[in-house]
Protein backbone atom coordinates (compact mmCIF):
# COMPACT_ATOMS: atom_id res chain seq x y z
CA UNK A 1 0.00 0.00 0.00
CA UNK A 2 1.44 3.20 -1.04
CA UNK A 3 1.32 5.97 1.79
CA UNK A 4 3.39 8.92 0.26
CA UNK A 5 3.80 10.19 -3.21
CA UNK A 6 5.95 13.26 -2.70
CA UNK A 7 8.08 13.67 -0.63
CA UNK A 8 9.91 16.54 0.43
CA UNK A 9 13.22 16.26 2.67
CA UNK A 10 14.89 19.22 4.68
CA UNK A 11 19.06 19.08 4.87
CA UNK A 12 21.15 21.48 6.42
CA UNK A 13 24.20 21.06 4.10
CA UNK A 14 26.69 22.44 6.62
CA UNK A 15 26.46 19.32 8.91
CA UNK A 16 27.95 15.77 7.85
CA UNK A 17 24.52 13.84 8.80
CA UNK A 18 22.49 12.51 6.00
CA UNK A 19 20.45 10.46 8.27
CA UNK A 20 17.08 12.84 6.85
CA UNK A 21 18.14 12.64 3.43
CA UNK A 22 18.76 8.10 3.43
CA UNK A 23 15.22 7.77 5.34
CA UNK A 24 13.72 9.91 2.58
CA UNK A 25 15.75 7.85 0.02
CA UNK A 26 13.73 4.97 1.61
CA UNK A 27 10.45 6.30 1.76
CA UNK A 28 10.68 6.90 -1.93
CA UNK A 29 11.83 3.45 -3.01
CA UNK A 30 9.47 1.65 -0.49
CA UNK A 31 6.63 4.33 -1.93
CA UNK A 32 7.18 4.42 -5.42
CA UNK A 33 7.32 8.33 -4.63
CA UNK A 34 8.65 11.26 -5.95
CA UNK A 35 11.36 13.52 -3.57
CA UNK A 36 12.48 16.59 -3.11
CA UNK A 37 15.60 17.91 -1.76
CA UNK A 38 15.64 21.80 -0.33
CA UNK A 39 18.54 23.26 1.57
CA UNK A 40 17.03 26.95 2.79
CA UNK A 41 18.97 30.07 3.20
CA UNK A 42 18.19 32.26 5.33
CA UNK A 43 17.00 35.94 4.43
CA UNK A 44 21.09 38.38 4.90
CA UNK A 45 20.93 40.84 7.51
CA UNK A 46 19.15 44.54 5.68
CA UNK A 47 22.18 45.96 7.01
CA UNK A 48 24.75 43.90 5.23
CA UNK A 49 23.35 45.87 2.34
CA UNK A 50 25.19 49.19 3.73
CA UNK A 51 28.87 47.45 3.48
CA UNK A 52 28.09 45.60 0.16
CA UNK A 53 27.49 48.73 -2.16
CA UNK A 54 28.87 47.90 -5.38
CA UNK A 55 26.47 44.74 -5.44
CA UNK A 56 22.60 44.63 -5.27
CA UNK A 57 20.60 42.85 -2.64
CA UNK A 58 19.14 40.41 -5.40
CA UNK A 59 22.67 39.61 -6.68
CA UNK A 60 24.02 38.55 -3.44
CA UNK A 61 20.80 36.47 -3.15
CA UNK A 62 21.63 35.03 -6.15
CA UNK A 63 25.39 34.20 -5.64
CA UNK A 64 25.00 32.30 -2.31
CA UNK A 65 21.62 30.79 -3.77
CA UNK A 66 24.45 29.51 -6.22
CA UNK A 67 26.80 28.63 -4.18
CA UNK A 68 24.27 26.44 -1.63
CA UNK A 69 22.90 24.70 -4.59
CA UNK A 70 26.47 23.10 -5.83
CA UNK A 71 26.67 22.20 -1.91
CA UNK A 72 23.01 20.77 -2.06
CA UNK A 73 24.69 18.67 -5.40
CA UNK A 74 26.95 17.32 -3.75
CA UNK A 75 25.16 16.21 -0.65
CA UNK A 76 22.84 14.46 -2.69
CA UNK A 77 25.31 12.77 -3.86
CA UNK A 78 24.92 10.39 -1.37
CA UNK A 79 21.87 9.01 -2.59
CA UNK A 80 23.92 6.93 -5.47
CA UNK A 81 22.06 5.55 -8.34
CA UNK A 82 18.58 7.38 -6.95
CA UNK A 83 20.25 11.00 -7.86
CA UNK A 84 18.77 11.27 -11.02
CA UNK A 85 15.47 11.02 -9.65
CA UNK A 86 15.73 13.30 -7.07
CA UNK A 87 14.78 17.11 -7.52
CA UNK A 88 16.60 20.08 -5.75
CA UNK A 89 15.95 23.16 -4.98
CA UNK A 90 17.24 26.09 -2.43
CA UNK A 91 14.74 27.99 -0.93
CA UNK A 92 15.35 31.46 1.01
CA UNK A 93 13.67 33.04 3.53
CA UNK A 94 12.46 32.11 7.25
CA UNK A 95 13.01 28.35 7.27
CA UNK A 96 9.54 27.06 8.69
CA UNK A 97 7.49 29.19 6.05
CA UNK A 98 9.35 28.48 3.20
CA UNK A 99 9.11 24.85 3.63
CA UNK A 100 5.32 25.30 4.23
CA UNK A 101 5.02 27.21 1.63
CA UNK A 102 6.77 24.28 -1.06
CA UNK A 103 4.62 21.95 1.17
CA UNK A 104 1.58 24.30 -0.18
CA UNK A 105 3.04 24.84 -3.43
CA UNK A 106 4.05 21.04 -4.67
CA UNK A 107 1.56 19.56 -2.39
CA UNK A 108 3.91 17.60 -1.09
CA UNK A 109 2.42 14.92 1.65
CA UNK A 110 5.77 14.12 4.11
CA UNK A 111 8.46 16.45 5.20
CA UNK A 112 11.77 14.75 6.74
CA UNK A 113 14.45 16.78 8.18
CA UNK A 114 16.78 16.16 11.17
CA UNK A 115 16.35 17.70 14.35
CA UNK A 116 17.31 21.19 14.50
CA UNK A 117 20.05 22.11 17.09
CA UNK A 118 17.70 24.01 19.74
CA UNK A 119 19.51 27.23 19.91
CA UNK A 120 21.28 26.44 23.85
CA UNK A 121 18.16 24.88 25.65
CA UNK A 122 19.76 22.02 27.14
CA UNK A 123 16.47 20.57 28.02
CA UNK A 124 15.01 21.40 25.21
CA UNK A 125 15.61 18.62 22.14
CA UNK A 126 13.38 20.40 19.11
CA UNK A 127 14.33 23.51 17.79
CA UNK A 128 11.92 26.38 16.98
CA UNK A 129 11.70 25.25 13.04
CA UNK A 130 10.60 21.82 14.02
CA UNK A 131 8.14 22.70 16.61
CA UNK A 132 6.50 25.37 13.90
CA UNK A 133 6.13 22.50 11.19
CA UNK A 134 4.53 20.18 13.73
CA UNK A 135 2.27 23.06 14.13
CA UNK A 136 1.50 24.13 11.19
CA UNK A 137 3.13 21.83 8.33
CA UNK A 138 -0.12 20.33 6.69
CA UNK A 139 1.26 17.38 5.97
CA UNK A 140 2.79 14.80 8.52
CA UNK A 141 6.18 16.22 9.48
CA UNK A 142 9.05 13.06 10.30
CA UNK A 143 11.77 14.95 12.52
CA UNK A 144 15.32 12.84 12.30
CA UNK A 145 17.34 12.12 15.25
CA UNK A 146 20.96 12.75 13.89
CA UNK A 147 22.73 9.09 13.29
CA UNK A 148 19.41 7.09 13.20
CA UNK A 149 19.25 5.06 10.39
CA UNK A 150 16.92 1.76 12.01
CA UNK A 151 14.63 1.58 14.60
CA UNK A 152 14.97 -0.75 16.81
CA UNK A 153 11.43 -0.12 18.77
CA UNK A 154 8.47 2.51 17.85
CA UNK A 155 6.03 3.97 19.99
CA UNK A 156 2.80 5.11 18.30
CA UNK A 157 0.32 7.26 20.73
CA UNK A 158 -3.45 6.43 20.05
CA UNK A 159 -6.35 8.59 21.74
CA UNK A 160 -9.59 7.88 22.56
CA UNK A 161 -12.61 9.67 21.49
CA UNK A 162 -15.10 8.31 20.55
CA UNK A 163 -17.54 10.71 19.52
CA UNK A 164 -14.83 12.47 17.31
CA UNK A 165 -14.52 11.23 13.65
CA UNK A 166 -11.54 13.33 13.18
CA UNK A 167 -9.67 11.55 16.06
CA UNK A 168 -10.66 8.08 14.69
CA UNK A 169 -9.34 8.65 11.63
CA UNK A 170 -6.08 10.15 12.73
CA UNK A 171 -5.97 7.06 14.81
CA UNK A 172 -6.53 4.55 12.31
CA UNK A 173 -3.84 6.79 10.37
CA UNK A 174 -0.99 6.55 13.06
CA UNK A 175 -1.41 2.42 13.07
CA UNK A 176 -1.43 2.22 9.52
CA UNK A 177 2.12 4.73 9.24
CA UNK A 178 3.53 3.04 12.25
CA UNK A 179 2.69 -0.31 11.40
CA UNK A 180 4.30 -0.14 7.67
CA UNK A 181 7.30 1.61 9.07
CA UNK A 182 7.77 -1.45 11.85
CA UNK A 183 7.38 -3.72 8.54
CA UNK A 184 9.98 -1.94 6.52
CA UNK A 185 12.58 -1.65 9.08
CA UNK A 186 11.79 -4.80 11.16
CA UNK A 187 10.98 -3.11 14.08
CA UNK A 188 9.41 -3.68 17.33
CA UNK A 189 6.39 -2.02 17.50
CA UNK A 190 4.28 -0.76 20.77
CA UNK A 191 1.20 1.01 21.01
CA UNK A 192 0.16 3.03 23.50
CA UNK A 193 -2.78 4.47 25.27
CA UNK A 194 -2.89 6.70 28.57
CA UNK A 195 -6.50 5.69 30.28
CA UNK A 196 -7.13 8.95 31.47
CA UNK A 197 -10.92 7.92 33.28
CA UNK A 198 -13.72 10.74 32.85
CA UNK A 199 -14.54 12.60 36.25
CA UNK A 200 -11.75 10.70 38.30
CA UNK A 201 -12.45 13.43 40.85
CA UNK A 202 -15.88 13.55 41.30
CA UNK A 203 -16.48 9.74 40.99
CA UNK A 204 -13.88 9.59 44.02
CA UNK A 205 -16.51 12.18 46.19
CA UNK A 206 -17.93 12.02 49.27
CA UNK A 207 -21.18 12.27 47.74
CA UNK A 208 -20.28 9.31 45.67
CA UNK A 209 -18.84 7.15 47.43
CA UNK A 210 -21.40 7.42 50.03
CA UNK A 211 -24.30 5.89 47.10
CA UNK A 212 -21.59 3.30 47.35
CA UNK A 213 -20.73 3.37 43.94
CA UNK A 214 -17.16 1.10 43.85
CA UNK A 215 -15.00 3.49 41.69
CA UNK A 216 -12.39 0.63 40.64
CA UNK A 217 -15.22 -1.56 39.73
CA UNK A 218 -15.55 1.71 37.02
CA UNK A 219 -12.39 1.75 36.22
CA UNK A 220 -11.83 -1.79 35.36
CA UNK A 221 -15.07 -1.79 32.71
CA UNK A 222 -13.44 1.26 31.33
CA UNK A 223 -10.34 -0.27 30.45
CA UNK A 224 -12.20 -3.21 28.98
CA UNK A 225 -13.87 -0.94 26.92
CA UNK A 226 -10.66 0.77 25.57
CA UNK A 227 -8.94 -2.85 24.85
CA UNK A 228 -11.50 -3.67 22.95
CA UNK A 229 -11.14 -0.44 21.48
CA UNK A 230 -7.56 -1.11 20.60
CA UNK A 231 -7.71 -4.60 19.83
CA UNK A 232 -10.39 -3.53 17.12
CA UNK A 233 -8.37 -0.67 15.42
CA UNK A 234 -5.16 -3.58 15.08
CA UNK A 235 -7.10 -6.17 13.62
CA UNK A 236 -8.84 -3.72 11.30
CA UNK A 237 -5.04 -2.92 10.68
CA UNK A 238 -4.06 -6.70 9.83
CA UNK A 239 -6.86 -7.23 7.50
CA UNK A 240 -6.03 -3.88 5.77
CA UNK A 241 -2.49 -5.60 4.55
CA UNK A 242 -3.54 -9.46 4.66
CA UNK A 243 -3.98 -11.83 6.91
CA UNK A 244 -1.55 -13.76 5.59
CA UNK A 245 1.38 -11.13 5.14
CA UNK A 246 4.44 -12.73 7.35
CA UNK A 247 6.07 -9.39 7.59
CA UNK A 248 3.05 -8.22 10.25
CA UNK A 249 5.03 -7.25 13.23
CA UNK A 250 4.62 -8.19 16.26
CA UNK A 251 2.78 -5.82 18.63
CA UNK A 252 3.05 -4.94 22.12
CA UNK A 253 -0.29 -3.26 23.65
CA UNK A 254 0.38 -0.97 26.51
CA UNK A 255 -2.81 0.58 28.15
CA UNK A 256 -1.44 2.77 31.09
CA UNK A 257 -3.69 4.42 33.63
CA UNK A 258 -2.30 8.25 33.53
CA UNK A 259 -2.36 11.33 31.83
CA UNK A 260 -0.72 10.95 28.23
CA UNK A 261 2.02 13.91 29.02
CA UNK A 262 3.04 11.59 31.69
CA UNK A 263 2.61 7.85 30.53
CA UNK A 264 3.73 8.45 27.31
CA UNK A 265 7.62 10.42 27.82
CA UNK A 266 7.86 7.46 30.94
CA UNK A 267 7.21 4.50 28.21
CA UNK A 268 9.44 6.17 25.62
CA UNK A 269 12.44 6.08 28.18
CA UNK A 270 11.21 2.57 29.60
CA UNK A 271 11.28 1.16 26.48
CA UNK A 272 14.55 3.15 24.73
CA UNK A 273 12.18 3.95 21.61
CA UNK A 274 13.79 5.29 18.59
CA UNK A 275 10.72 6.59 16.85
CA UNK A 276 7.58 8.25 17.83
CA UNK A 277 4.50 8.53 16.00
CA UNK A 278 2.03 10.70 17.23
CA UNK A 279 -1.23 13.07 16.05
CA UNK A 280 -1.05 17.07 17.35
CA UNK A 281 -4.63 17.38 17.66
CA UNK A 282 -5.77 20.14 19.55
CA UNK A 283 -9.67 20.22 21.03
CA UNK A 284 -9.69 23.37 22.35
CA UNK A 285 -11.71 24.77 19.49
CA UNK A 286 -9.39 27.76 20.03
CA UNK A 287 -8.78 29.52 16.47
CA UNK A 288 -5.00 29.57 15.79
CA UNK A 289 -4.48 27.42 18.64
CA UNK A 290 -3.33 23.79 16.32
CA UNK A 291 -1.86 22.01 19.04
CA UNK A 292 -2.61 20.20 22.11
CA UNK A 293 -1.14 20.88 25.67
CA UNK A 294 -0.90 17.48 25.67
CA UNK A 295 1.10 17.34 22.55
CA UNK A 296 3.43 20.07 23.31
CA UNK A 297 4.01 18.59 26.64
CA UNK A 298 5.33 15.00 25.32
CA UNK A 299 7.74 16.88 23.15
CA UNK A 300 8.84 18.65 25.01
CA UNK A 301 10.01 15.79 27.44
CA UNK A 302 10.91 12.93 24.55
CA UNK A 303 14.87 13.23 22.68
CA UNK A 304 14.35 10.51 19.82
CA UNK A 305 12.92 10.77 16.44
CA UNK A 306 8.78 11.82 15.76
CA UNK A 307 6.78 11.82 13.10
CA UNK A 308 3.62 13.82 13.90
CA UNK A 309 0.62 13.98 12.21
CA UNK A 310 -2.60 16.47 11.88
CA UNK A 311 -6.57 15.00 11.54
CA UNK A 312 -8.21 15.23 8.35
CA UNK A 313 -9.15 18.53 7.31
CA UNK A 314 -6.48 20.38 9.01
CA UNK A 315 -5.85 23.55 7.56
CA UNK A 316 -2.98 25.24 8.04
CA UNK A 317 -2.22 29.33 9.05
CA UNK A 318 0.43 29.85 6.78
CA UNK A 319 -1.15 30.47 3.33
CA UNK A 320 0.54 31.48 -0.24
Amino acid sequence: MKRFSNILAVVNTSRNDNSALQRAVSVMNNNLASLTVVSVLEDLPADMWMTVLAVSPAEIHDIAAAEEFERLEEFVTVAGDNEILIEKEVLLGRPFLEIIHQVLKRNHDLVIKTVEPSEGLLDVFFGSTDMHLMRKCPCPVWVIKPGHKHYRRILACVDFDPGSSQNDALNRRIIEIATSLAVADVSELHIIHALEPFNEGVLRSASIAQKKVEFETIIEAEKKTRQTWLETLLDEQSAAIGTNAVDFPKIQLHLIKGLARNVVPMKARELDVDLIVMGTLSRTGIPGYFIGNTSESILSQVKCSVLTMKPPGFVSPITL
